[in-house]
């Protein structure tokens, strides 16, 4: 994991299956719904994923649009199905709504949108590392240390933020 990266995004718990996910300059909250444990305070890891996708896709389908001076305001829909043995979401059914778009330029449209940045990589998989790291002393105390809902620990001497 040592190798340069495009990007960084950190995930920090915020108590139960609460977590922050920061991207930049932006914060995402991600959870689960209440029926299975969570409170429900944000979308699920999942919802964000597949809504990934169909704003990847959304963006993708709006530049065609600008690059041919053609009317814009597209609309994305994804639908989802989530599979067991093994756990994944195992369909991705976007349906792309482009005003103005020209019957003639469908096929084109399609084409560009089946080489998006996303849709490429669901086609060819980026390799995935794990790196397991024991967190730094007085930084964080393990889940079944702290109670749900306890203040998060803050940086040596300063207050913990609530969660």
């Amino acid at each position: 994991m040592g190798e340069a990266c495009d990007g960084v995004i950190r995930v920090a718990w915020h108590g139960a299956d609460r977590f922050d996910v920061r991207i930049r300059r932006h914060e995402v909250r991600a959870d689960q719904p209440a029926d299975v444990g969570g409170s429900d305070t944000g979308p699920t890891p999942a919802e964000l994923f597949v809504g990934s996708v169909a704003a990847g896709v959304a963006c993708c389908a709006e530049r065609y649009l600008r690059q041919r001076q053609l009317p814009a305001g597209v609309g994305v829909t994804a639908r989802y199905g989530l599979g067991v043995c093994p756990g994944r979401i195992d369909r991705i059914e976007l349906s792309v709504d482009a005003p103005g778009l020209p019957a003639g330029l469908r096929a084109s449209l399609l084409s560009v949108l089946e080489h998006c940045a996303l849709r490429t990589t669901l086609r060819v998989p980026p390799q995935v590392t794990f790196d397991v790291r024991q967190a730094v002393p007085g930084t964080a105390l393990p889940a079944a240390q702290r109670p749900y809902g306890a203040p998060r620990p803050g940086p040596a001497g300063s207050p913990g933020r609530q969660g």
